[in-house]
């Protein structure tokens, strides 16, 4: 009878990237099982599991010293470019809307606090690079209660809804427990991490892959990686 092959781990599944997300914050930390539990964190099972394939997958290397044995990534430019594989922005549900008002973003910020939005795409990108000329506003909320909560904000914001197109993008997050994960607060304004950014960037149209190399590009210059 042939042994039933183990079920390998979806290492950027939401809960999982969580570990991801830590190693590529500090990727030279050598790193242990119990840096990823507790609070915020992963389950044991969980973070041993992604460390396991990220290892399987070359992505790291698994150095074994007894008791005083840890993980290194050793190829993280591979695992975003893995990640790129596996996700688009297009996963998130987003609702559109339309307003007139040459001040809504500091409207937005005004009502909402860290724990409610943090913009994406072009909106949070522009305020690292002011690359790209646009309208459109890009931000996920974060709720429980998503219908109750988008219609009490669009009445105090006074948003329309058209038969197509709009400025206002409220985005129902699809990473739901990591996407506020080393959030950023830049001109007083709550931003995805820089991570995030390059990851909803990259394939989004029009101009997305073009401000992602950009954004990296920046970020080099300034001795940081996204």
């Amino acid at each position: 009878m042939m042994k039933k092959e183990k079920r390998r781990k979806n290492i950027f599944a939401d809960k999982a990237s969580l570990v991801l997300r830590k190693m590529l914050q500090n990727p030279t930390k050598k790193w242990v099982v119990r840096d990823f539990i507790g609070e915020n964190g992963v389950s044991l099972g969980l973070a041993q599991g992604v460390l396991e394939e990220l290892t399987r997958q070359g992505f790291a290397e698994r150095l074994r010293q007894g008791p005083k044995s840890y993980t290194l990534l050793i190829n993280r430019k591979e695992l975003i470019d893995a990640w790129l594989r596996q996700y688009r922005f297009e996963f998130n549900e987003v609702d559109v809307y339309y307003s007139p008002e040459k001040d809504i973003l500091s409207r937005i910020k005004s009502l909402l606090d860290k724990k409610n939005y943090v913009l994406t795409l072009h909106s949070g990108a522009n305020l690292i690079t002011s690359y790209v000329a646009t309208e459109n506003i890009y931000f996920y909320f974060n709720t429980k209660h998503w219908e109750q909560d988008i219609r009490d904000l669009r009445q105090k914001l006074d948003l329309k809804e058209l038969v197509r197109g709009g400025n206002i993008h409220i985005i129902r997050p699809y990473y739901k427990k990591s996407f506020l994960f080393d959030s950023q607060l830049i001109k007083g304004f709550h931003v995805v991490s820089s991570l995030q950014l390059y990851l909803d960037l990259f394939h989004f149209q029009p101009r997305g892959r073009e401000h992602a190399q950009y954004l990296e590009e920046t970020l080099k210059n300034k001795g940081q990686k996204p």
